[in-house]
């Protein structure tokens, strides 16, 4: 869609030549020790400047005084019972934010670490929603060189020594370690999830260096994306005329970070396994406060031994003088022999740590690298936390121990293999990448801020389980710290089936859809009444331990490899809530074009939801009121906090039973999921979710023309912006919604309700465009606020869906491009000259809307979201210099230092608030806009709200229609629609 010359006069964002020499691109350029010059990057020496924190107004902060109060009063109780709030503006983290931020490590959902760009280990969340952001700066990667002839010898930290803490004389520790790295010839290059430092020159000018950094994040490979561990390959290259002995060594605390390695009772043991690959097993306890009982943890660090590569390691060392081996004795032991004892792999086990001792270990490589010639030497991470538990739940095993099983012992074995295997990924990585990093029609910084958005699926803190039930071997009755658990209080869960009013004699049945089964064991059946679990109206679930289960949404009978297990991601690191969802609908582009079984996953866990109803009392912090934490028919805001699929809804500021939103994006991704994957048990196991989910908003239509009305309270994703009446973002959403379930309506044959919501479109259409269309834009409300006429930069999301779907636009294409021109103009090109984003509102006088703290934000996700909506309207240009102000802004050199943390929006000074966020990987709904997939291009071109009466015929593509009559079995209707759905189209995965 980008045309062919679009870009093709600009200069490159990040020419090469500017970072390295080319002698020394030349020199590095074999086995991918080059960095591509699409990389983002970062000179060692650069400084991180601190981060600048949002903050209100003092109107902004009268109008929310009463919710300051409540909710501090809600943050100290959670408090009291050893939990963290789900959002705390008030604690503030020991370690200040600062732009240093790099590639984080590992898969997905089990566990991560990520890496600063000068080297450092930080923002460890091995333990779901806790991130401890401090470095630990025990973990590092050293080199010892010595030349013929012993003239020569240098040694230093890989890492420029600008760290608190270091330098102190005579100190034991780390302190003692020579931090001589300047870093003033030394690059970082980023490329999700790779990531390259190049040391040209530094510490041994005729020595360079190139560490790669691979993670095995690999799209449509659901088993090696979800495997904890990192590859660290070394490529040496030796300028000088002498044969230079290099050794590398990697030294990792026994921490999972804060002060967790004080809390004694670690352990490490050296092993020498499979291969050449010997290393170093730490095994963490989990004793500390902070685990709350958690399962251990254990890491391994690892080299791998050729015929040139020398291993050796030292089980365990400390940080101070009382230690037995201290870091002090560890680095001269380097610097004289460059190795550690070779008995070393004999000894025991440690004898496990003493409360505010730390346990370190270290495994050295050590090589000759000729005259001119050439080395690699390779180490792994990895990291072994085989459950994970949920603090008011169950324990779950992650999706990795499928393959490694749950022994804290695999470590060893996933270091082994990422030893062996990084190659094949490297391979699989560049295939997915190349591409788009080939395609000169994109610019530069698009192609790598592309990729590198998409470390939030990483470090944004993500959960993946294997299956739907929980780890068969917990035990009910204690805690890890020997008191009794907290159990979930059951009795007001009321677990609902599947409700849809089938007229006509049109009946669509699936045996167990969503997981459920009635009293006798037989299928659900869709009539007229609700079959509950516990309450009044049936037998009441007695296992305390086993809540009853919102889950289990994938049919029985897919076969092993179709079962991806459930994924959890957070909202943000500084937002503890899973899969919030009014915000999963920008960021959902990412999992559906790489991951699109996990995101059908995710859709199914949200069906289910929305069957269901959990009656326990809530007090909802913006009013003071209470409510019931889960309405049926209303789609959650996400998935819980504290016991996620059973207890949702954590969000509490308002009741988002009322919200107008997400009902309508649940719609609008079920269909885009749909079409683009052509997964016909999908559509049929979600449909009857659909149709509740439109049923439920019913409600919000007052005076019966067919359009929603909001409730003068902020109840949208924008929490805090007041709406009146009948809105441009909700209101376009919910025509989106009502097109998108006409649509799959008619495609599932499901004839009435086709019919039901395809007149309820019409009729809305004419009063949204009546009521709020002035000209140029849609006003941002119906309402006579000071704001009402604002140009909301947002408002036409449902439109931008509709055409991510491959359905008819909303509006005429005029209209469209009129909207779009005018948030360019002024929502983007008013406010710094386009080089912040798209501001979230702007008054038509060409002022920011400054009615609440969000109509004054440029939200990341939401101007990414803009930016495709332009792509699809053939406004390429404009989509382009939108997106680019949130590269300039947040990932430039020039910018406020926001990479690999990019937050849920800043201001137009550049404060930022909520960092490490969901909504930014929206920037892939514009690579979907660039690339539809193939089953949405090759759909019919006629209008899909006028086939809605052409006849329905067995051989229409994609289309199933049954009749049911009442004796025929939900079993045989589900097999007989998915013959006819697989003899119509075949089931499509988009890649890019």
């Amino acid at each position: 869609m980008v045309s062919g010359n679009l870009f093709h006069c600009r200069k490159h964002s990040w020419p090469s030549e500017e970072y390295i020499s080319r002698a020394t691109l030349q020199l590095l350029d074999f086995d991918s020790a080059a960095p591509p010059r699409q990389a983002w990057r970062r000179r060692l020496n650069s400084h991180a400047n601190i981060l600048k924190e949002f903050s209100v107004t003092f109107m902004e902060a009268l109008k929310m005084m009463r919710l300051g109060v409540r909710l501090w009063s809600y943050v100290r109780e959670e408090a009291s019972h050893g939990r963290k709030a789900p959002i705390d503006p008030f604690t503030r983290e020991s370690c200040k934010p600062s732009a240093s931020q790099g590639v984080p490590l590992g898969g997905m959902g089990s566990g991560s670490i990520s890496r600063g760009f000068r080297g450092e280990f930080r923002h460890m969340q091995i333990i779901p929603g806790l991130c401890e952001a401090s470095p630990i700066m025990a973990n590092q990667f050293s080199i010892f060189i010595s030349r013929d002839g012993g003239n020569k010898k240098y040694s230093s930290v890989l890492a420029p020594g600008q760290h608190e803490g270091l330098g102190k004389f005579g100190d034991q520790g780390i302190s003692s370690w020579s931090w001589s790295l300047s870093g003033q010839h030394s690059t970082y290059h980023a490329l999700f999830p790779r990531a390259w430092t190049v040391y040209d020159g530094e510490p041994d000018p005729e020595l360079k260096i190139s560490c790669r950094q691979i993670s095995p994040f690999i799209p449509h490979n659901y088993q090696d994306s979800s495997l904890p561990t990192a590859v660290f390959v070394y490529t040496l290259v030796n300028t000088g005329k002498e044969r230079a002995k290099v050794s590398l060594a990697f030294t990792w605390a026994n921490s999972i970070g804060g002060t967790s390695h004080q809390s004694g009772g670690h352990v490490n043991e050296p092993f020498i396994g499979e291969d050449g690959v010997s290393g170093v097993l730490l095994h963490h306890k989990q004793l500390c406060r902070t685990a709350k009982g958690n399962p251990p943890v254990t890491f391994a660090i690892a080299a791998c031994e050729t015929q040139n590569v020398n291993v050796t390691v030292l089980p365990c060392f400390g940080l101070t003088e009382q230690s037995h081996v201290t870091a002090k004795h560890m680095w001269d032991k380097m610097a004289q022999d460059g190795c550690f004892e070779h008995g070393n792999f004999n000894a025991s086990s440690s004898m496990p740590s003493s409360p505010g001792e730390t346990h370190c270990a270290a495994v050295s490589a050590s090589a000759w690298v000729e005259p001119h010639g050439k080395c690699t030497i390779a180490f792994a991470l990895a990291w072994s936390s085989p459950k994970v538990k949920f603090l008011k739940g169950n324990s779950y095993n992650r999706r990795y121990t499928k393959f490694y099983g749950t022994s804290e012992r695999s470590a060893l074995h996933l270091v082994h293999d990422a030893l062996m295997n990084y190659k094949r990924w490297e391979e699989e990585i560049e295939k997915w990448q190349n591409p788009i990093l080939r395609d000169d029609r994109l610019p530069e910084w698009y192609k790598f801020t592309l990729f590198n958005e998409l470390y939030f699926l990483v470090a944004g803190g993500t959960v993946w389980i294997d299956g739907h039930s929980p780890a068969t071997d917990e035990q009910p009755s204690l805690s890890h710290n020997g008191h009794k658990s907290r159990m979930v209080d059951n009795s007001k869960i009321r677990v609902t089936a599947a409700t849809v009013n089938i007229r006509e004699g049109v009946v669509i049945e699936h045996e167990r859809v969503n997981g459920f089964e009635n009293t006798n064991g037989n299928g659900i059946n869709y009539d007229d009444e609700s079959t509950s679990v516990n309450g009044d109206e049936s037998t009441e679930n007695t296992d305390d331990h086993n809540p009853v289960h919102l889950n289990n949404l994938i049919d029985p009978k897919l076969d092993d490899d179709e079962d991806v297990g459930r994924f959890l991601y957070l909202e943000g690191v500084e937002y503890i809530m899973w899969c919030t969802y009014d915000v999963h609908f920008y960021a959902s582009f990412a999992l559906l074009a790489l991951f699109p079984k996990i995101e059908l996953s995710i859709q199914r866990d949200f069906a289910k939801a929305v069957l269901s109803e959990d009656r326990r009392k809530v007090k909802f912090l913006a009013e003071g009121n209470c409510g019931i934490r889960k309405v049926k028919g209303a789609v959650p805001h996400d998935l819980g906090t504290h016991d996620p699929w059973h207890e949702m809804n954590a969000y509490n500021i308002h009741d988002t039973s009322r919200w107008k939103d997400l009902n309508p994006k649940f719609v609008l991704q079920v269909y885009r999921d749909f079409a683009a994957t052509g997964d016909m048990s999908f559509a049929v196991d979600v449909w009857p979710a659909v149709c509740a989910a439109m049923e439920y908003m019913e409600q919000f239509d007052r005076d019966d023309d067919g359009l929603i009305e909001n409730d003068g309270f902020p109840d949208q994703t924008y929490d805090a912006w007041t709406v009146h009446g009948i809105s441009a973002y909700c209101g376009c959403l919910w025509l989106a919604a009502l097109e998108a379930a006409a649509a799959m309506a008619h495609r599932l044959g499901d004839k009435p309700h086709a019919d039901k919501f395809k007149s309820k479109f019409l009729k809305a259409k004419s009063v949204f465009e009546e009521k709020l269309w002035n000209g140029s834009y849609f006003n941002y409300d119906s309402g006579s606020s000071s704001n009402s006429r604002s140009i909301q930069a947002d408002q036409l999301a449902g439109q931008w869906y509709v055409a991510s779907s491959g359905l008819p636009s909303l509006f005429d294409d005029f209209k469209i491009k009129s909207v779009l021109q005018k948030i360019f103009d002024f929502n983007v090109m008013k406010v710094r000259g386009g080089r912040m984003g798209a501001v979230n509102g702007m008054h038509p006088n060409g002022k920011v809307d400054e009615s609440c703290m969000q109509s004054r934000e440029i939200w990341t996700g939401v101007t990414y979201g803009v930016a495709a909506t332009m792509i699809l309207a053939e406004m390429e240009e404009q989509a382009f210099t939108t997106a680019e102000g949130i590269f300039s802004a947040g990932w430039s050199e020039d910018g406020f230092g926001y990479w690999f943390q990019t937050p849920e929006g800043w201001t137009v000074d550049g404060h930022y608030r909520s960092l490490i966020y969901m909504r930014p990987l929206a920037i892939w709904s514009m690579q979907w806009a660039l690339s539809l997939p193939k089953a949405i291009l090759e759909a019919p071109k006629i209008n899909m709200m006028d086939r809605m009466y052409m006849p329905v015929r067995a051989n229409d593509t994609g289309i199933v229609r049954k009749v049911v009559s009442p004796d025929f079995s939900s079993h045989d209707v589900h097999e007989k629609m998915l013959v006819a759905a697989n003899q119509g189209t075949q089931r499509r995965f988009f890649n890019p």
